[in-house]
């Protein structure tokens, strides 16, 4: 506990020395097994598409205070000759609860009869929506081109900001948050809807701000840097991530709470299904930034940088100057007498020695010293005044 306390108050005050950028092999790796993993399950699983997106015809029933089963409900439709090629899945609680029903896109006769069956049920209530397959198509469409126009002006603005590599780093990050995000929800295999697409959009917001965050304080730090020989570019980097940890922290936070009362309250407790897609997007969407924009933008930067020349040299004149300081510790350990000298020297030269056969000064207020401007007063034979 004596540990932890010091190092959340050197957290708060951004005093932190956590090596980000040294150990950014480390981060590669990881983020290239995490890219790999959410690849697969997108290749291996696929993605549960929605009616909105796959086209079909999809019916809604109210079982709350029936004895009516999700089983139930899809041999009542199975009955009329409908294949129901997907399970039926069960949304809401208490009062709100309905099964839901996907079929392939049915005609007028074939709807009727389902309904039909469906009222055999006596069920709370039915509802029944039939969706073109063009429609999720242009969707999709329309998706891609907004995703694609972003990335393009985000890396213009960043090139133009602060530095095209700091725009390679942003635009690698946020691809790795959309892969990253679209795996776990293949993994996950909750059902795509345009509220899935939405999220989606709106996490690359808040990871592109928490990345130009921690830019602007990278370019605060290294402005002019190879005019000296202080720290390399990594160091200053590493410093700006440090120093801007708590507010990435407190961001994330405050935003990753609220989305996952919706998650795990919302969707899991109280089974609100028609939040639930949103809700994990956002929540997996926000994670992925908040990781990335520490652990994979600044070091990619970092990395691009540290090859260009100038600061190569930079590295080599720090590696040089600290050498050499260390190097003079270390004799100043072995000959203590130098160490005096150099003490000696910092406080000031002793005073010169006085000259053979000079009268030394007295010390101001001795007894052989006169005040200055009192005249020696002669002394003499002294004569008797007669009276």
């Amino acid at each position: 506990m004596h540990r932890v306390v010091p190092f959340f108050r050197r957290l708060y005050r951004g005093e932190t020395n956590i090596q980000f950028i040294k150990y950014s092999r480390r981060w590669y790796i990881a983020s290239g097994v995490l890219v790999a993993l959410c690849i697969i399950g997108m290749v291996v699983r696929g993605f549960n598409l929605g009616i909105d997106f796959e086209g079909g015809s999809q019916f809604t029933v109210g079982i709350s205070g029936t004895s009516i089963t999700s089983n139930d409900v899809v041999n009542a439709i199975e009955s009329t000759g409908i294949p129901v090629p997907d399970a039926a899945q069960t949304v809401g609680s208490a009062s709100t609860r309905q099964v839901v029903v996907r079929t392939e896109d049915l005609n007028t006769v074939q709807i009727n009869r389902a309904l039909a069956a469906l009222n055999d049920l006596h069920p709370k209530s039915i509802s029944q929506a039939s969706v073109s397959s063009s429609w999720g198509s242009e969707v999709t469409k329309k998706a891609v081109q907004g995703l694609v126009v972003f990335l393009i002006l985000v890396s213009i603005y960043i090139a133009i900001r602060f530095q095209p590599r700091m725009a390679v780093g942003a635009f690698v990050s946020l691809l790795h948050d959309l892969i990253v995000t679209a795996g776990v929800y293949a993994w996950v295999g909750f059902e795509v809807t345009p509220s899935t697409v939405i999220g989606l959009l709106t996490i690359l917001g808040f990871s592109l701000y928490d990345t130009v965050v921690v830019f602007d304080k990278v370019a605060e730090n290294t402005k002019d840097l190879t005019a000296g020989s202080r720290m390399t570019y990594s160091e200053a980097a590493n410093l700006a991530v440090n120093q801007t940890l708590m507010r990435s922290i407190n961001t994330s936070l405050i935003s990753l709470l609220p989305v996952a009362g919706l998650l795990f309250v919302g969707a899991g407790l109280l089974g609100v299904g028609t939040i639930k897609d949103l809700a994990l997007i956002l929540f997996v969407g926000l994670a992925a930034g908040a990781y990335s924009s520490l652990f994979l933008a600044t070091p990619i930067v970092c990395t691009l940088t540290e090859r260009q020349p100038a600061y190569q040299a930079l590295a080599r004149r720090v590696a040089a100057k600290r050498a050499s300081e260390k190097a003079r510790k270390a004799e100043l350990a072995a000959h203590p007498e130098l160490a005096a000298a150099s003490v000696g020297d910092r406080r000031g030269a002793p005073a010169p020695a006085p000259k053979p056969g000079a009268r030394p000064a007295s010390p101001a207020g001795s007894r052989g010293s006169r005040p200055a401007g009192r005249s020696e007063r002669k002394t003499g034979p002294t004569r008797k005044r007669g009276r």
